[in-house]
């Protein structure tokens, strides 16, 4: 019997904490709960999760008709580098292409830099004899034999995962296939990754890059989300299940584990749909996404509505804001920059005597020291208790006491080695934890060519508003938007996202009247019907799906290109110069000129294929007042010249539509505190979503 619940469920796992959102789509009734993630298995702390918060809300977890996933499993264990041990299988002569790169220096004046570290050494690159041209001719037939004996070696080494890279296989596919029905054979059990179906695009590098890292995650993955949805048949949630993608969208468990390189910026980009579907709400042409959480920080530029998305991005970067110092993703992705700088985040003294942030974090366990679970490193947590930007008694609700004396015994570690009092140390970790973010989000939108100042930011994660008036006094931003339920607004954006499904073609053809438009069909056909076979398991209805279909295109002898979408006319007059059109006013926006008379051509087509996103009717901030709470007043540290002021907390249901709040002051929900800063003020508006704007 289909299950006609109107309640849904959202849980994204973070490094520390694990968030969780119930919505009732016919009533916008909405229930909130975070609980700390379980690093051993975080299956287990988001299983407990979903079973607290469903008792919250007086229902069985057979009430829930759907529930969407978020995870870092992929990026952890990519940044981590534990993941399976993976043999790569290449064409004879390409054995050093993941350890050779792009031979590309991502500094040119730093002498000493070094590249992102290859995922697989050299030792678990194995050669075959087979070549094929990018026009499809058979230069070396594939040896069979030599794959039967290659497995014979790959057994007795041990190997659990095989990456598959033959060279042009994007456009020809077949000896990859014959060897994944021998490995299959001779290696039951070892999941083999293929390169064209992880992506279809050329470039040697990039696709082995993507097909290793796919290998190394995927019994990880699948380990993962079979364990997962073990727990969740056991409670009694036979509802079906979706896992949010890198791109912002949805795609069924399956997919997720035969492809986690799909979800590698899964959790994250909760979030970002989310900020879309709140800047259309509000008619906001350009937003800065900021999320900062336990273990990271997230910005994102959200320009009319819709975030930006990359097919360039990189994960692992040795240099955090220099482009060409990770591993690249070729993948569409939202767009985002990602700093180690999160509420569990460790401040040290270098050697130099300076104060440093991150990257290494406490993580869920131990944790920050004020969390009382054995941590003794000072962390940003711990800073922003000894400043009074967080109420000790309220903290997840008042279900976890922060222990201030623990927190002040933490950051002596960094206090004593500098001279500072451990308030001047505390204000010294919160400070350089906003900078270390302010320049990362300045650099971010610079790169999309706008200026922060001119944005609307919106803060949100367990962390992100404790921080927001700092960081928007640095980027000069004058308003900045708390939505409601900030604290677990990327779980939020979970219920947000539709299922969708992207594909990429390479095909280097110039733009010129001569072009083959049928041909050009042919192929978004084939992407198309791969795109819906993807959706399947996810139960897409195709008639209730929307196409879209994109180019990269370029100048030729350009490097890279730009994804610009195709017009109308394109197919329906066979106007190639519509594209050309397109492309030069992208070109303009982008670089600020064009090349006229330079030819143009085409290097991949793209395509999408997404439903209509679900119409969310949320009523979950409190309409009357809580009997059992009331404001109070707490010491905040403002530095060293002003030392501590009175800072006002207000219980968020006791801050009523159209009441203006002065800073200091803290608005504290179940979820995160929100902090207003001297000159700001707060404002609760219809939505219940909080403005504060700064002088």
């Amino acid at each position: 019997m289909k299950n006609t619940s109107p309640w849904r469920m959202g849980f994204d796992i973070g490094g520390t904490f694990t968030d969780l959102v119930l919505l009732n789509d016919e009533t916008g009734e909405t229930f909130r709960h975070k609980t700390l993630t379980t690093p051993e298995d975080p299956s287990e702390g988001a299983y407990t999760g979903l079973t607290q918060l469903v008792e919250m809300a007086g229902l069985a977890p057979g009430d829930i008709h759907t529930l969407t996933h978020g995870t870092t499993l992929a990026i952890n264990a990519l940044l981590e580098r534990r993941g399976a041990k993976t043999a790569l299988v290449v064409t004879r002569g390409f054995r050093d292409v993941l350890v050779l790169g792009r031979e590309y220096r991502y500094d040119i004046y730093d002498l000493n830099g070094a590249p992102a570290q290859p995922l697989l050494p050299r030792a678990q690159a194995y050669e075959i004899n087979e070549r094929v041209t990018a026009r499809g001719e058979a230069i070396t037939p594939l040896d069979e034999g030599e794959v039967v004996r290659l497995a014979a070696t790959l057994r007795q080494a041990g190997y659990e995962s095989v990456a598959v890279l033959c060279m042009h296989a994007y456009a020809w596919p077949e000896n990859e296939m014959r060897i994944e029905a021998i490995l299959a054979r001779e290696l039951p059990g070892v999941p083999v990754s293929l390169s064209h179906k992880v992506s279809r695009e050329m470039r040697e590098y990039d696709r082995g890059v993507l097909t290793a890292m796919n290998a190394f995650i995927k019994p990880k993955a699948r380990r993962y989300m079979a364990r997962l949805e073990s727990k969740l048949l056991e409670g009694g949630f036979t509802c079906d299940w979706l896992v949010m993608g890198s791109n912002g969208g949805l795609m069924a468990p399956q997919v997720a584990a035969d492809y986690p390189t799909r979800i590698i910026e899964s959790g994250p980009a909760g979030g970002i749909v989310a900020t879309a579907a709140f800047a259309r709400r509000n008619a906001l042409a350009q937003v800065l996404a900021f999320d900062m959480g336990g273990t990271t920080a997230k910005a994102c530029v959200v320009r009319n509505g819709e975030p930006s998305i990359t097919t360039d991005y990189e994960v692992g970067r040795a240099d955090r804001l220099l482009k060409g110092s990770g591993l690249p993703v070729k993948l569409p992705v939202v767009d985002m920059i990602e700093i180690g700088a999160g509420g569990g985040s460790i401040a040290r003294v270098d050697s130099l005597g300076l104060l440093e942030i991150g990257p290494e974090s406490a993580s869920a366990w131990p944790g920050p020291a004020c969390y009382g679970r054995g941590g003794e490193q000072p962390t940003v947590t711990d800073a922003n208790l000894v400043l009074g930007l967080l109420d000790p008694d309220a903290f997840l609700g008042g279900r976890m006491v922060l222990d201030r004396e623990a927190a002040r015994h933490a950051i002596r570690r960094v206090a004593e080695p500098l001279g500072f009092s451990i308030e001047e140390a505390a204000w010294g970790i919160h400070e350089v934890a906003n900078s270390k973010m302010s320049e990362a989000l300045r650099t971010h939108a610079v790169e999309k060519n706008v200026s922060p100042s001119h944005m609307t930011m919106l803060a949100f994660g367990g962390a992100g508003p404790s921080h927001a008036w700092s960081l928007a006094k640095q980027l000069e931003v004058k308003r900045v938007y708390f939505p409601n339920g900030a604290g677990v607004y990327s779980a939020f954006g979970l219920l947000t996202a539709p299922p969708s499904a992207d594909f990429v073609r390479s095909d280097r053809c110039p733009l010129s009247p001569g072009l083959d438009t049928r041909r050009v069909e042919a192929v978004f056909a084939e992407g198309f019907d791969e795109a819906f076979t993807t959706l399947a398991a996810a139960n897409v209805d195709p008639a209730t799906a929307t196409l879209q279909r994109l180019a990269d295109v370029r100048y030729v002898g350009q490097g890279a290109g730009l994804t610009v979408a195709l017009p109308e006319a394109f197919f329906e007059q066979g106007a190639v110069a519509s594209l050309v059109a397109a492309f030069e006013a992208a070109h303009l926006a982008r670089f600020g000129r064009t090349l006229p008379g330079q030819r143009v051509e085409v290097v991949n087509w793209r395509g999408r294929v997404h439903t209509t996103p679900p119409k969310l009717n949320t009523t979950d901030y409190p309409q009357d007042p809580e009997p059992h709470v009331q404001e109070k007043t707490l010491k905040v540290y403002l530095g060293r010249e002003q030392g501590f002021s009175d800072c006002r907390v207000v219980p968020r249901s006791l801050f009523t539509t159209g009441r203006r709040l002065h800073g200091p002051a803290l608005l504290q929900e179940k979820e995160c505190a929100i902090y207003i800063g001297p000159g700001a003020s707060a404002v609760l508006d219809e939505q219940g979503n909080i403005l504060m704007e700064l002088n």
